[in-house]
């Protein structure tokens, strides 16, 4: 999928991110973080941000993430709706386990 748009989702409160997903004009994921657990846990916050553009197919993007203590769970959640709005694409690949 590609971006087209700025999408966004999630909020500052304690336990949430936000992220933010924009169109970048060079190939690839590119993230930016700021969290106060950055240190321990900012390569994994990553890793499920782009694990989750991957799966839905997004294979270009300047997406910024602010994140007040989210569980991989909610890091998921926000990630994949930001996604689907800055592509302006209604075709969800939820999951269910």
């Amino acid at each position: 999928m590609k971006v087209v748009k700025t999408g966004t989702s999630g909020t500052m409160e304690s336990s949430d991110i936000l992220v933010t997903v924009e169109e970048s004009k060079d190939k690839g994921i590119h993230i930016s973080l700021d969290s106060p657990v950055k240190k321990q846990f900012g390569s994994q916050i990553k890793s499920v941000v782009l694990e989750t553009a991957k799966k839905i197919g997004v294979e270009s993007a300047n997406i910024t993430i602010i994140d007040k203590g989210a569980l991989d769970c909610v890091i998921r959640a926000r990630t994949s709706t930001a996604l689907y709005r800055a592509c302006d694409s209604e075709d969800y690949k939820w999951e269910a386990k």
